[in-house]
């Protein structure tokens, strides 16, 4: 630099010096000193003390981490396209179904203005392949449970019954003209399924204890009995119900269309969980059925559990999703919520709650990705898919403990989105198997005994 620009540059900093406001400070402080410190500083920290001052002396507001409940990346093993579908449904959710799902959770009714844009997603049967179904992997399945359960769990448990139980049902035991019936329909969701399973005195021993029964009267069928506990049961369109045949004893599937005569369907009322699922009470007083509306695939209990171990492993990822939403709110709440002059994200107690509560998350995201990649392998079996579901559902009950712990009083209030995590958390842990059956399921299959009655 020539001595002319020095001596130019120097004249014009001259110029904008406030010389009243510099003999101000040098009676405060030592100005030669500062100067010494400020040469000695590089350029990044130049950098922070500029924008400190531009601010008037004010600290900037600390920078956070983002919130993010999938702390081992495993998001990062998905494929771009994977990855644009996790975001597109997660979108979905936050924009569509969060600003509704108290209001509905309190009332429980169902939104039926988002079933349109759900189906708009095209996510339903997003496993199968033909009849208008997406055709993605078991994985894919998973990420999207949780997704939709990171934000409402009972909306997560309405696809998984329409998507996995209902279609499900119908997709691996049905015959290729009751595919081509249901499925392209029920993928659009212009047609809604329940799966009529569970009886008011028969929970855990469906497989050799179902009273309702099934007749074969020439090419008709007529069913008697009572379901309970049936999702979407008050709105669908059909209905596979699960009867004992009295000829032969075995388990056998029935497609079993509304409005049917001898089909009553009474909804369940003051649910604490859950309560946007439309559960419905089956009555079937000699509801007679066509031959060609039994599930042609479905001829024992063996049939059916091959649907539950497949839609099992989505529970499992349910469990994740409701965890995962309970951690996020937390930690939300956490870093705003201040107490004694600072938030109490900062103090040690509330960070042990965090950690923990991240841990089980991470330990069952971990889990459940493996649990579906078997599953991809075709190596997944009943023992995989109970284990899953026993040590997600239970550790969702531990994690939505915590984020109602961490936010005192308020952790009972909807408006703060745990209270919804913390009674639907348990509906989860005991459908689709409790945790004594399923742990019963993985005893036998690590001991060779079976303790089963």
């Amino acid at each position: 630099m020539s001595f002319f620009r020095k001596i130019k540059q120097a004249w014009h900093l001259y110029q904008h010096i406030d010389i009243d406001a510099l003999n101000r400070l040098a009676a405060k402080v030592d100005l030669g000193a500062v100067m010494q410190h400020v040469s000695n500083l590089d350029d990044k920290q130049l950098q922070g003390l500029m924008k400190m001052l531009a601010a008037n002396g004010k600290p900037r507001k600390k920078e956070l981490p983002p919130i993010n409940g999938d702390f081992y990346h495993l998001d990062e093993l998905l494929t771009e396209e994977e990855r644009a579908l996790q975001r597109k449904v997660r979108s979905f959710m936050e924009t569509e179904v969060q600003p509704l799902v108290n209001k509905y959770w309190l009332r429980a009714e169902f939104p039926f203005e988002l079933v349109p844009k759900l189906a708009e997603l095209d996510i339903c049967g997003v496993t199968y392949k033909g009849y208008g179904c997406p055709g993605k992997s078991n994985l894919m399945e998973g990420i999207l449970a949780m997704e939709m359960a990171r934000v409402d769990a009972s909306f997560a448990t309405f696809f998984g019954v329409q998507s996995g139980l209902a279609m499900g049902s119908i997709y691996m035991l049905g015959s290729d003209e009751q595919k081509q019936e249901w499925l392209p329909d029920m993928q659009q969701l212009k047609l809604i399924g329940a799966f009529g399973l569970t009886e008011p005195e028969v929970g855990s021993g469906a497989a050799g204890g179902l009273t309702t029964t099934a007749k074969r009267n020439g090419d008709s069928w007529v069913l008697n009995g009572q379901k309970k506990w049936i999702g979407n049961a008050t709105f669908a369109d059909v209905i596979i119900i699960w009867a004992r045949d009295v000829d032969d004893n075995n388990v056998k599937g029935f497609l079993v269309r509304k409005n049917t005569p001898g089909l009553q369907v009474d909804k369940m009322e003051d649910k604490m969980a859950l309560r946007i699922v439309q559960n419905g009470l089956i009555t079937l007083t000699n509801c007679t059925v066509t031959e060609s509306d039994r599930l042609q695939q479905a001829n024992s209990f063996k049939d059916t559990a091959r649907v539950l171990r497949m839609t099992r492993a989505g529970v499992a990822w349910e469990a994740v999703g409701c965890a995962r939403g309970a951690y996020e709110n937390a930690l939300h709440y956490t870093r705003e919520r201040k107490q004694f002059g600072k938030p109490i994200a900062s103090f040690q107690l509330m960070q042990n709650h965090l950690v923990e509560m991240l841990s089980n998350l991470t330990a069952m995201q971990t889990m459940v990705f493996r649990l579906s990649q078997l599953q991809d392998e075709n190596k997944l079996t009943d023992e995989h898919a109970s284990l899953a579901k026993v040590f997600c559902t239970l550790r969702t009950r531990d994690v939505v403990s915590r984020a109602r712990e961490v936010m005192g009083g308020n952790g009972i209030l909807l408006q703060y989105n745990v209270a919804r995590f913390v009674a639907d958390a348990e509906a989860i842990y005991s459908y689709e198997g409790t945790k004594e059956i399923n742990s019963l399921i993985v005893g036998r299959a690590i001991t060779g005994f079976s303790a089963f009655v």
